[in-house]
């Protein structure tokens, strides 16, 4: 008893310890297009960040959970539980412990390669290469290009049809003013029509297809709706007489608008990204539970309380040093390019976590804000930061490998 207590004790310290990192890194990146477009001010993001994360991963992070716990090793050629046991330990563990290395030097990397690189790390020394399902490696792997891919060219199009559909147009303010409570539809209706669908059977709730499309699309219009009132409040920049002042004006709607896609990119990346904490504690706790290695079990709700916790603590304390790579380092955001970044990011991680492939969130993001910046031509990126961003992720995968090989071989040992 004191034994497993002591196992259940260190998996839920990792656990938070994770958790932490992964605020103080990745929702750093989720919030740093919303900070650095100065549309929302970093205590703002924190206290968003607070609500959705939690939000996201309690009523939507179980399926991606699965996938992180089950599809990477084999199970079945793990003869011992207390294997299984020490090597998730030390995949928190080592993942972590990059993840505060990295967001001290301020590097955008990915807690998903992070934890990934950890787990087969920690197989390939306690088993060998038998253990990892590479096939299951492969699409995780594939699905790391292709995410930014996707969130870059969506961001792009975004970007490219407000500067159609508003910036080109004989009166902009107008056009923003028409414009963006349907982009908040959309936002909105998106992030709860894969809720209602996927998200809400872990906790109990089954919803029928076409109750949830008429749930999100009634919520996507009462948000449209609010957001247009508060739009309207807004004075007319024209008032002014000033080019520079209805710009201003433009990127202030913009900037409401981000308070939406901001809240929806916390949100599925809670939905996403908490597997990367609570799914090695999960399969601690099932071994502890039962003393057999499960391909399947359910995670307690304190588990996942442990994981948003530790979210919101980690970009609390730790987040300024990659908000300001992500947020004004790579390209010059405004509210109106912050929101095409995000609302692409949040689009294609919340369809991944609808899928439950496990991407990175980081690379989605900086993918998105990369299509922005593309959008205004190559000058207008930074790409002495974007090469130091792309060398961090390459370093990832080894280096969270490395660590829980070694951390493997230290918990073996000690409790042997």
């Amino acid at each position: 008893m004191e034994y497993e207590l002591i196992l259940l004790g260190l998996a839920v310290l990792f656990g938070l310890y994770m958790a932490w990192g992964i605020g103080a890194n990745d929702v750093a990146n989720a919030m740093a297009t919303s900070v650095g477009s100065r549309a929302i001010t970093i205590k703002q993001a924190i206290i968003i960040a607070a609500i959705f994360e939690f939000l996201g991963a309690f009523l939507a992070g179980g399926e991606v959970t699965a996938t992180i716990r089950k599809g990477i090793i084999d199970s079945d050629v793990i003869n011992d539980a207390n294997v299984l046991v020490y090597g998730m330990l030390s995949a928190l563990l080592a993942a972590a412990v990059w993840l505060t290395i990295a967001s001290r030097f301020g590097w955008p990397v990915s807690t998903t390669h992070s934890i990934v690189g950890a787990i087969v790390g920690f197989a390939l020394v306690a088993v060998g290469t038998e253990a990892v399902h590479w096939g299951q490696m492969g699409m995780i792997a594939s699905s790391w290009v292709t995410s930014p891919v996707a969130a870059g060219i969506l961001a792009f199009l975004l970007i490219m049809s407000v500067q159609k559909f508003i910036f080109e147009t004989d009166n902009p303010e107008l056009q923003t003013r028409r414009l963006v409570p349907v982009y908040i539809f959309l936002t909105v209706t998106v992030i709860c029509l894969v809720t209602f669908l996927k998200g809400l059977k872990h906790v109990g709730l089954e919803i029928q297809d076409v109750t949830a499309v008429l749930l999100s699309l009634v919520c996507g219009i009462l948000i449209a709706l609010v957001s247009a009132f508060f739009i309207r409040k807004i004075p007319v920049g024209s008032d002014v007489s000033s080019d520079a002042s209805v710009e201003d004006n433009i990127e202030r709607i913009f900037a409401l608008l981000m308070i939406v896609t901001a809240s929806a990119m916390a949100f599925s990346h809670g939905s996403n990204d908490v597997a990367n904490a609570i799914g090695p504690v999960a399969a601690i706790l099932s071994i502890l539970d039962s003393g057999e290695i499960a391909q399947s079990s359910p995670v307690p709700v304190y588990v996942l309380l442990i994981g948003a916790v530790g979210i919101v603590i980690g970009l609390a304390t730790f987040g300024v040093h990659v908000i300001k790579t992500v947020g004004t380092k790579i390209t010059e955001l405004r509210p109106s390019r912050g929101f095409a970044a995000e609302l692409a990011a949040a689009s294609t991680v919340v369809f991944a976590s609808y899928s439950g492939m496990p991407i990175s969130t980081t690379h989605t993001l900086v993918g998105a804000v990369l299509g922005v910046g593309l959008a205004r031509g190559l000058a207008a990126l930074d790409w002495g930061v974007v090469r130091n961003i792309f060398v961090s992720w390459v370093v990832t995968l080894p280096a969270g490998g490395l660590l829980a090989a070694l951390f493997y071989l230290a918990l073996s040992n000690i409790f042997a």
